[in-house]
């Protein structure tokens, strides 16, 4: 029997699979390769609200002649405190691969140790591979399938994306630089973990981080579940918002990336994110290119 094969990090594909499946994704949205997961079932469990995660999900598994079975606290039992664990046991008899978006990573960990089939990080607090696959193909639509010797700049909170950002640069080999303000920085094991085999750059600069970078990348200062801290976060991310003059210490022929949704005159401009440098929308539709590739290597 083969053993089943989870996706909760980026690093739990080898440099090598992360860069087939890379590959993978460019020929399936080039429409050179049509695989099929017919007669496959993938539940998509959501404790946190989601559109493209949902969207590009769902529409993947009908291209690829499969189906998907949306689930939510509202609708299942797992909102009346049925604990993760049977949870994942009775999802094993049913489907053929659990996607999970959740807040604690934890609970990603949970499902995947008492699940029998393949479970997939849809993002935690603390990762979110499935986007960074998507940026990766992103980017190597712009400047070629050898990452190595790129540099990417992160500007903002050292939140879920930043640590994917770290996981990517730990496996295909680009310079990272990140900029985030006193006190939010990324998860310091992730950050030491990469720092054994690239570049990892830590600073309180955004013009430092950015100079000469080929891709310039941001989120939302508080994501979902940080409502709270919106005004603290304000303050502590002043001066750390991509703007055009920003952009101009990156390389001539940098791109802007960021997961969305955005918020427009926060951490990003309406000039660059709408402006010919950016990406943004290209990323989002690389989600269900990148997704389509890592079902067939997780399910297929």
């Amino acid at each position: 029997m083969i053993p089943k094969r989870d996706f909760l990090a980026l690093p739990d594909l080898s440099t090598e699979e992360l860069l087939n499946v890379l590959a993978r994704a460019g020929r399936l949205k080039r429409g050179e390769e049509r695989p099929t997961l017919a007669g496959k079932n993938l539940a998509l469990v959501f404790r946190k609200s989601s559109t493209r995660t949902r969207v590009s999900f769902e529409v993947a598994m009908n291209q690829l002649q499969g189906h998907a079975v949306v689930i939510s606290d509202r609708d299942s039992q797992l909102g009346r405190g049925e604990p993760l664990a049977d949870t994942a046991r009775v999802l094993s008899g049913y489907v053929d691969g659990i996607m999970i978006r959740t807040f604690a990573h934890s609970d990603v960990e949970e499902l995947a140790h008492h699940a029998s089939v393949p479970v997939i990080n849809g993002l935690t607090d603390l990762l979110h591979p499935c986007q960074l696959l998507a940026d990766l193909q992103t980017v190597q639509e712009e400047f070629g399938a050898d990452l190595s010797g790129r540099t990417v700049a992160w500007i903002g909170d050292g939140n879920n994306m930043a640590n994917s950002w770290i996981n990517a640069a730990h496996r295909t080999g680009f310079d990272l630089r990140l900029a985030c303000p006193e006190g939010y920085d990324p998860d310091a094991g992730i950050l030491e973990r990469a720092r054994t085999s690239v570049d990892v750059v830590l600073t309180r600069d955004p013009a430092e981080a950015v100079s000469g970078a080929d891709v310039v990348t941001t989120d939302v200062w508080a994501s979902m579940g940080q409502e709270e801290e919106v005004e603290l976060r304000a303050q502590a991310f002043d001066g750390f918002c991509v703007d055009g003059a920003l952009m101009e210490r990156a390389h001539p022929d940098a791109i802007f990336l960021h997961c969305l949704p955005a918020h427009r005159g926060e951490e990003v401009t309406t000039q660059v994110i709408d402006g010919p440098r950016s990406r943004v929308f290209q990323e989002a539709e690389n989600r269900l290119h990148a997704q389509k590739a890592l079902l067939v290597e997780l399910l297929g």
